[in-house]
C-alpha cells in the first residue's frame, strides 16, 4: 500500500494531479496581473521610442486604452478558466489544455523576445521566465512523466494568435460599444 501511495506521489501511476491543470490559470493570473499593470501605460510611454526604432509597424493600432486591456485580460480568464476546468477534468489529456498550455509556454518566450527588440522592459517580461516558462516545463514534465501523450501539432500555435486576435477584437467591441452608451446622467 505505501509503495503505491509512493508511486502515485511520483505520478508514475499515469495519474496527472488537478493541480496541474489549475497551476495554468495561477500562472497565468499572476502574469497577467504584471499585464494589466502595465500594458496600457508602458505602450503610450513607449510609442514614440518604438515609432522611431520601427518606423513600418503601426504603433497606432498597438496602442490600447487601459479598459481594453481590463476587458482583454478578463476575456482570457475565461478562456485560461475553460482550459484549466477541461485539463483538470481529463488529467490532462484534453486538447484543449493542451493547447492553452503550449500557448502559454510560447507566450512566454514571445515576452522575452520583445524584451530583446525593444531592448528594455516590455508588460509581461517579468514574469515571462519566472512564472510563465517554469510552470510550462513543469507541466510538460509531469504530463509525459505520467504518460499522458502531448497532443502535437502545429495547430497549438496557430491557435495562440487566432485567439489573441479574438480576444482582443471582442475587447475592441466591448470597449467601444460602452464608450457610445450615453452616461446614467444624459438618459
Amino acid at each position: 500500500m505505501a509503495a503505491v501511495a509512493a508511486r502515485g506521489m511520483r505520478g508514475e501511476t499515469g495519474r496527472v494531479p488537478a493541480g496541474v491543470a489549475w497551476g495554468l490559470l495561477a500562472a497565468w493570473a499572476v502574469h497577467d496581473a504584471e499585464e494589466l499593470a502595465t500594458m496600457a501605460r508602458w505602450v503610450r510611454a513607449a510609442r514614440p521610442r518604438l515609432e522611431e526604432r520601427f518606423p513600418g509597424v503601426p504603433w497606432e493600432r498597438l496602442e490600447v486604452s487601459q479598459a481594453h486591456v481590463n476587458v482583454a485580460i478578463g476575456l482570457m480568464g475565461g478562456v485560461m478558466a475553460g482550459a484549466a476546468v477541461a485539463g483538470a477534468r481529463t488529467g490532462g489529456r484534453s486538447a484543449v489544455f493542451q493547447a492553452a498550455l503550449a500557448g502559454f509556454g510560447a507566450h512566454g518566450v514571445v515576452h522575452l523576445a520583445q524584451a530583446a527588440l525593444a531592448r528594455g522592459y516590455t508588460p509581461g517580461v517579468v514574469t515571462a521566465p519566472v512564472v510563465v516558462i517554469p510552470y510550462s516545463v513543469w507541466a510538460w514534465r509531469r504530463l509525459r512523466k505520467a504518460g499522458v501523450p502531448a497532443r502535437s501539432g502545429q495547430a497549438h500555435l496557430v491557435a495562440l494568435p487566432l485567439v489573441l486576435a479574438g480576444v482582443h477584437a471582442l475587447a475592441h467591441a466591448i470597449v467601444k460599444r460602452r464608450e457610445r452608451r450615453p452616461s446614467p446622467k444624459h438618459r
